[in-house]
């Protein structure tokens, strides 16, 4: 029984009451009494209190979301969609594949939690991606990737991908399209 009450001591008191924040990452709290505080713990070491405070780590480095044929949607919390198809203006259907690079807003981690959850690639990304890349290819007749047009449609693209995530607390850096390939209707 002594084991028991040492291990409980070491486990949930003494190690409760430290989270450790590694580089590139910050921590939120959630209090059993005000609920999701606004301040973002930094990397380091923080106290807390045990039983009455939970941290969560939250990830704020860049992070890259693959969109590729074969990707396995099996696990949705992975970063990645399979290939996304779309219709350009002339009625062609297009396949479209590609990297966005992103970050979470170090700043608005709290609300992302309280707001989204942990889960906001399969709840915020994945969609929104997918919608907005065909907003943008439909808008053209031709995705010519290959020629003088791919800045301009990867730029049309991370500005409408940039309006909609940054209202929700995600910061685009990038979009980098590798393939568009013409499809047979399947949109």
């Amino acid at each position: 029984m002594n084991k028991l009450v040492v291990s409980f001591l070491l486990d949930d008191v003494l190690l409760g009451l430290f989270i450790s924040v590694p580089p590139g990452h910050v921590a939120c709290v959630y209090d059993r009494g005000r609920g999701v505080l606004k301040k973002v713990w930094k990397p380091g070491l923080h106290l807390k209190v045990p039983f009455w405070q939970k941290a969560k780590l939250f990830n704020v480095q860049t992070l890259e979301y693959q969109i590729k044929k074969g990707f396995d949607l099996a696990d949705p919390t992975q970063m990645g969609d399979e290939a996304i198809h779309a219709k350009e203006a002339d009625g062609d259907n297009v396949e479209l594949q590609g990297t966005i690079l992103f970050r979470l807003d170090e700043n608005e981690v709290p609300r992302v939690w309280q707001e989204i959850g942990e889960d906001y690639v399969e709840k915020i990304i994945r969609p929104i991606t997918r919608s907005r890349i065909r907003v943008v290819a439909s808008r053209h007749e031709s995705l010519d990737i290959a020629g003088k047009d791919r800045d301009k449609i990867e730029s049309e693209i991370k500005h409408e991908l940039g309006k909609s995530f940054k209202e929700k607390g995600i910061i685009i850096e990038d979009v980098l399209l590798s393939q568009v390939v013409k499809t047979a209707s399947r949109v």
